[in-house]
């Protein structure tokens, strides 16, 4: 177990100097939640770290300590197995006999102290607490309200619901489920099967029918989204920020008519995306490179390319007759991830005011930009994976103020609301009435 532990702990540090994402570092099941956790808990470890120590550690022995804490107080190890694997890592990994010797002490203080006491202010408290940046959980005092921007903060900590998406036109969720063997599961929508906690990503990925394209992962927040757009037979439809695909993939399996266009200024994240569409067997699907937050209002790009190319943006963008405009536009706008902490922890410590006011200004502009491709009486969906007023409801304010041929139709929708399982979602559907 000592390898696995010191895998987490390099992709600990990796994140802390670099950035790096944790999810994508391939890790074993143990690490994955060793360091997933260590991460989701991050504000609260420093602070134990705090209350056991005179002076701060480097920040590699923090590592170890927060490691050890987390096994100890938040996953089922034993505490004598915890404290003898953090002085052994904390030896292999050449942090020095001093380092070992601290791991030691500060560890059996906290076996013998137990967890340290929070501080009154309920505001810090439940930053702390939680591991929510403070200014943060304030943001949300003021926007939802006490109790309820606590509930937020504790469900950062949970640990998410994993899904999968069955793909229809190749089988049926419970025929997939009894084939892949976790039968009793919930479904939802007919086409997506609650991951049972025992079954790792990894097994599913190994399995023959995912190679076969009969199943993909994705959270049924995703189909409430794309049911907003109210898809017909033999539509044009634009999935414009499409990357990774999954949206794209959804409409596609939903209904083999459609002629679907995917973009993203990503190319090598489309390219990635043909390989999904192969492995499902979809080709309804075309895909393009385009960069909305740099196309001038008014202006879109609209190839007939069948594989992700870069063309120089002279070329590339055109106006639109009127014959080439879409009937439907999905927009899932790039946002701050604030409605799925818990699926990327690392998020949370990344914002600023300051960075949610900047994307909520990219995200108006590709609705504008992406809003001209739409043809009259279409319908346009609005989504981010983020609550905040700043990032949903004042985007789609100033845009109808600024565009009142464009109408709200129905209420916005947050799927995570009516389920903890789903994904915190908003999405607003959009008419142009020209």
């Amino acid at each position: 177990m000592l390898t696995e532990r010191e895998e987490a702990y390099r992709v600990l540090l990796l994140w802390l100097k670099d950035g790096s994402f944790i999810k994508e570092s391939g890790l074993s099941p143990f690490a994955m939640e060793l360091a997933l956790g260590v991460c989701r808990r991050y504000l609260y470890l420093e602070y134990f770290i705090k209350s056991l120590t005179k002076r701060m550690p480097s920040l590699e022995a923090r590592v170890v300590l927060e490691m050890g804490l987390f096994q100890m107080f938040f996953m089922d190890v034993p505490d004598y197995a915890a404290i003898n694997a953090s002085v052994e890592l904390a030896k292999s990994a050449n942090l020095g006999e001093s380092t070992a010797r601290l791991v030691n002490a500060v560890l059996r203080t906290a076996r013998r102290q137990g967890e340290p006491a929070l501080p009154p202010q309920r505001v810090r408290r439940v930053s702390i607490e939680n591991s929510v940046p403070e200014w943060l959980v304030r943001r949300w005092f003021d926007v939802y309200g006490g109790d309820r921007a606590e509930a937020l903060a504790k469900a950062t900590l949970e640990r998410p619901t994993e899904w999968i998406r069955v793909n229809l036109q190749k089988t049926s969720a419970p025929v997939l489920a009894e084939k892949i063997g976790i039968t009793g599961a919930s479904i939802l929508f007919d086409r997506y099967i609650e991951i049972p906690r025992d079954v790792g990503v990894k097994l599913l990925l190994a399995l023959p029918e995912f190679v076969k394209g009969e199943f993909s992962f994705q959270n049924p927040s995703a189909f409430e989204v794309v049911k907003l757009l109210a898809i017909k037979p033999g539509l044009k439809v634009w999935d414009a920020c499409a990357a990774p695909g999954g949206k794209t993939a959804l409409m596609a399996e939903m209904d083999s008519s459609l002629e679907i266009l995917a973009s993203d200024s990503s190319a090598s994240r489309l390219e990635k995306m043909q390989d999904l569409m192969n492995r499902l067997g979809l080709k309804n699907i075309k895909t393009e490179v385009i960069d909305l937050a740099a196309v001038p209002q008014a202006l879109v790009a609209h190839t007939s390319a069948t594989s992700p190319q870069h063309s120089p943006l002279s070329s590339l963008v055109s106006r639109l007759s009127s014959e080439a405009k879409f009937d439907r536009i999905l927009l899932d706008v790039p946002c701050s991830n604030m409605g799925v902490i818990a699926r990327r922890p690392e998020s949370v410590y990344r914002m600023t005011p300051e960075a949610i006011n900047e994307i909520a200004e990219l995200q108006f502009k590709i609705l504008e930009n992406a809003s001209a491709a739409l043809a009259p009486n279409g319908r346009l969906v609005y989504a981010t994976c983020s609550p905040d007023p700043a990032e949903t409801t004042r985007v789609i304010a100033r845009f109808v103020k600024a565009h009142p041929e464009f109408v709200k139709v129905g209420d916005p929708i947050l799927p995570g609301l009516k389920d903890s399982r789903l994904d915190g979602f908003f999405a607003q559907a959009l008419e142009y009435k020209k």
